[in-house]
């Protein structure tokens, strides 16, 4: 076949000089500078830049079935109901399960004994659909009730995401010592992985810093620190350093700003690749990437769709394992199955019709996405030697340090331009249905351990539309 016509061949190449000559006849008097921006952190973005010499990121292998994991979050607090979304969602493409747990039945499944959680996992194939819990102090106990759901199933696909941590500096106290819950989660989460030798142990999440206004690198350094305060208990109670950093998923929030998303999880994998050197440890980090809770708007809710499309792109070009996308009404109340679908099928449309994956990493070359990894990974990595050399996570939150990261942040981030609330905002609103249930609390195991609480600054979730719906 003969060669194609260059297209290009009467143009001249064109080069940054001719593009700013361009640039400035446009801006008139307005300096140049006018167009380079920064992230709430203060790293730089700059208008232009040229390709990228060398990726910034470890290179990650892809699957030759899926390229990422599927994964939807249960919350009705009605297990019987719980058990009925989660068969609907694994027969209609999910591959996992987030069983999120509150025995008050308010922010998630009213489970209390091993008897609950066996009628929210009803008819679920353990070997077949990973189950992961989020139970926050209730974490240990909830692990032993799983473990009897898997029935001793030496392959069965449980992830315990022990992570005591995150809800201690949410909540701004921990029911006796935080430390006391450290090696409790981590003695059980060692003699569970004798049981079970697949399962995935605890989960080192950087969400909380990004739900309550926090930047991309804090919410980096918050998940490394973490990983290090529970490889270091797993060290304690008895597993080697090596497997102990095996038994670790790293937690980070995806959102509308997929660039930056891409970034993000791509200095995640940098930061974690140098800790496991350093622990002689396997430097391919996985990482679960949840969408973000913050991003979402309870007016014209249905514009959450773009979001949660926009943060699930970000989520896959960025190289994250395992995916949950929300649902459009989360700022409203519990999902429809209607909405529990869409948030099902905007995965699977990305995956199976878009086809984004089926390259290792995207953007690599990007000098954009390049320069951003490098630099929200080095922000990253200092933030996280500070938080080392306060001590350990745990003394950086008791001191306020971490809460002072986050409040800068939210003070350098620009009132924000909101697609059907702050821009073009509808001019009557269109109704969204929502499930109605009562929250029936259950009786649940005291979560409270000997001695006196911790007490930290807490990191609250909030909603950045909240101040102009």
């Amino acid at each position: 076949m003969a060669d194609a016509p260059a297209l290009t061949a009467d143009f001249a190449p064109a080069t940054e000089a001719d593009w700013r000559a361009l640039v400035d006849k446009t801006l008139g008097e307005t300096p140049f500078s006018s167009l380079q921006k920064t992230t709430a952190e203060g790293l730089p973005i700059a208008p232009l830049y040229a390709p990228a010499p060398q990726p910034m990121a470890p290179a990650r292998a892809v699957s030759a079935e899926r390229a990422w994991e599927v994964a939807t979050l249960s919350a009705h607090p009605d297990p019987i109901r719980a058990n009925a979304e989660i068969l609907a969602d694994l027969r209609g493409g999910s591959a996992s399960v987030i069983l999120r747990l509150d025995p008050t039945g308010k922010a998630g499944v009213a489970v209390g004994s091993a008897a609950d959680l066996a009628r929210a996992l009803d008819g679920v194939i353990l070997e077949f659909a990973p189950v992961a819990l989020h139970a926050g102090f209730l974490g240990p106990a909830a692990a032993d009730w799983l473990g009897a759901a898997a029935k001793a199933s030496p392959t069965a696909l449980i992830r315990f995401h022990l992570d005591p941590l995150s809800a201690y500096a949410e909540a701004g106290a921990s029911p006796g010592p935080i430390e006391a819950h450290l090696i409790s989660a981590a003695n059980t989460a060692v003699r569970l992985a004798e049981t079970y030798p697949q399962a995935q142990l605890f989960l080192a999440s950087g969400r909380v810093v990004h739900e309550a206004g926090g930047g991309e690198a804090g919410e980096i350094a918050f998940a490394a620190a973490a990983a290090i305060a529970y490889a270091k208990a797993l060290v304690r109670a008895g597993l080697p350093m090596a497997q102990a950093c095996g038994k670790i998923t790293l937690s980070l929030s995806t959102d509308a700003d997929y660039l930056v998303t891409i970034a993000k999880l791509r200095a995640a994998r940098a930061v974690w690749a140098r800790i496991a050197q350093a622990c002689e440890a396997d430097p391919a980090a996985r990482i679960e990437a949840r969408s973000s809770r913050r991003m979402l708007t309870a007016k014209d809710a249905w514009t959450n769709m773009i979001r949660l499309t926009a943060a699930g792109f970000g989520a896959a070009v960025g190289g994250a394992d395992t995916v949950m996308l929300g649902n459009f009404t989360d700022a409203i109340g519990l999902p429809t199955e209607f909405g529990r679908r869409q948030s099902r099928n905007a995965q699977l449309v990305l995956m199976e019709e878009a086809h984004i994956g089926r390259v290792a990493d995207p953007a690599a070359g990007s000098g954009y996405i390049e320069a951003l990894t490098d630099e929200i990974a080095r922000a990253a990595w200092a933030d996280f030697q500070a938080i080392e050399a306060a001590g350990n996570l745990v003394a950086a939150l008791a001191s306020g340090r971490v809460a002072q990261g986050v409040e800068a942040a939210k003070a350098g981030r620009p009132d924000p331009k909101i697609i059907g609330v702050t821009a073009f905002p509808p001019a009557k609103e269109t109704p969204v249905e929502v499930e109605i249930a009562d929250a029936k609390a259950v009786i649940a195991p005291v979560t409270r351990l000997p001695g006196p609480d911790s007490t930290c600054p807490a990191l609250k979730p909030m909603r950045i539309s909240e101040a102009f719906e």
